[in-house]
């Protein structure tokens, strides 16, 4: 049985830490809540990554670290280096792999089809320090302290996703209401499935030829109209009434809620094409990617059993 050390505790790091158990592995998975799933192969673990040493004896004898840790959005510029150091010196101290989960903020503004190759070129503050967090990774890599490998996910679909479309679209089409969205609604966009960012860590961190690169997780390339739809159809509501906000109408919800600015380093990812080639981890490990309607259908299944799970408040004592 190998040990595996998984940092987070969000979807993705849940749907790979199980992942993992269910293929017999120990995991060790480690957040600052001590939350996560019920396996009987999995430990949770209450720690901040940020404790350089604690995190070091957790990795010691663990095959492989994967870093799912997900600070605060607006706090990435501050947070993420520090954290990001951290795990990186804990694993190279515990002589174990690093497996990172990427976006694709750091490849900036792109006029054409994005591959693992296109330039790092983002110049916003949370493109840059996701960029510069991967290169530090790979300087350690390439000087023989660490094997390191990085798999970047496109905009999460998908049950505990949580993103623009997670956010704004998918629960208020649940909630056969309107939806005010700050993105475009009929540009084709690379998303990636919860599940299928989880089957890519793993996969990576089972091959040698992963190590020293990094890899697009498999993609669904749609738009959110279309998505909206198929949502609505698969819950049975009427199609959703959608519009985007606009630039003033975020700046004036940024007065309130600092996570509304930040979008504004992103415009590109979102209010223009962002199509993602995921062709070198399909060819290279034979990974697909699921269909829209299949991960959207496992998002209305899980919100019906939420809805079965909260007792209605006119029977309860």
């Amino acid at each position: 049985m190998s040990t595996h050390v998984v940092i987070g505790r969000g979807a993705t790091a849940t749907a790979t830490a199980l992942l993992l158990a269910e293929a017999g592995n120990h995991v060790r998975m480690v957040s600052r809540s001590g939350l996560g799933p019920t396996h009987p192969n999995v430990e949770l673990i209450a720690r901040d990554a940020n404790d350089t040493r604690a995190l070091t004896a957790i990795a010691t004898g663990a095959t492989t670290v994967f870093n799912l840790a997900m600070p605060a959005y607006h706090t990435w510029p501050e947070t993420v280096p520090p954290l990001f150091g951290s795990i990186l010196a804990a694993t190279e101290a515990a002589g174990a792999d690093l497996v990172m989960l990427g976006n694709m903020y750091g490849y900036g503004p792109v006029d054409s089809v994005v591959h693992e190759d296109t330039p790092l070129a983002a110049t916003g503050s949370k493109g840059s320090v996701r960029a510069r967090m991967w290169t530090d990774a790979l300087a350690a890599h390439k000087a023989g302290r660490v094997r390191v490998t990085e798999v970047r996910a496109g905009q999460f679909l998908g049950a505990g996703a949580v993103s623009v479309f997670s956010l704004f679209v998918q629960s208020a089409v649940l909630a056969n209401t309107a939806a005010r969205v700050p993105q475009e609604l009929d540009l084709a966009h690379s998303f990636t499935a919860i599940g299928d960012a989880a089957a890519a860590l793993v996969a990576v961190a089972r091959d040698d030829r992963s190590w020293g690169r990094a890899w697009h997780a498999p993609v669904i390339t749609t738009t959110v109209r279309a998505a909206a739809n198929e949502l609505a159809a698969l819950a049975d509501v009427a199609p959703p009434e959608l519009a985007v906000l606009t630039d003033a109408e975020i700046t004036e919800l940024a007065a309130e809620d600092p996570f509304w600015a930040e979008l504004f380093e992103t415009k590109h990812l979102s209010h223009q094409e962002f199509v993602v080639d995921d062709s070198a981890v399909r060819d290279t490990f034979g990974l697909t990617a699921s269909t829209l309607d299949a991960v959207l259908a496992e998002v209305v299944e899980a919100d019906a059993a939420a809805r079965v799970s909260v007792p209605d408040a006119g029977s309860m004592p």
